[in-house]
């Protein structure tokens, strides 16, 4: 690509090499032209305005309550692809790398817990569709009161519901 050896013309005197080197190092610390690259509006940003906030780029806006639920599923996710790897590393290793094999593992679990999740619904369906009576006689003059109190999460706020 470049030559062995270089051309009489192309070769300097030490005062030249010393004058061409001075030369690009100047170059090297001169400040660059003052051409703007960018603009910051130094105006003070108004503290409302009528703008609608604009979604930002990432996961969607959304109640902090959906955010650990959401990512709580990608982690369970997650989880169970180690256990995927191994079993088809097994079955490759084991030669009964079968399709009907692998069909029948993988629909296992879905054919024996759908049957079982909607029975389990049907009874609760039907548990809280007919709440119990309770019949109550007395004789003399009675006070009723009926409280119901709900507490929850991990500082406990607790709501009173009193009825007379």
């Amino acid at each position: 690509m470049y030559p062995e050896t270089t051309p009489q013309d192309a070769v300097m005197s030490d005062a030249e090499a010393a004058a061409e080197a001075a030369r690009i190092i100047a170059d090297a610390y001169r400040p660059a032209p003052e051409t703007p690259t960018s603009y910051r509006d130094p105006s003070p940003v108004p503290a409302y305005g009528s703008t609608p906030p604009v979604a930002q780029p990432g996961t969607p806006p959304m109640s902090q309550r959906a955010v650990d639920a959401s990512r709580l599923m990608l982690t369970a996710g997650l989880s169970t692809v180690p256990p995927g790897l191994i079993a088809i590393g097994v079955l490759i290793a084991s030669r009964h790398a079968d399709p009907t094999v692998i069909g029948m593992i993988c629909a296992a679990p879905a054919a024996i817990a759908v049957p079982i999740l909607a029975i389990a619904r049907l009874i609760r369906s039907a548990g809280e569709a007919a709440p119990d009576t309770h019949h109550h006689h007395y004789t003399g003059p009675i006070t009723q009161e009926h409280t119901t109190t709900h507490t929850r999460g991990i500082f406990a706020r607790t709501h009173n519901d009193h009825r007379n």
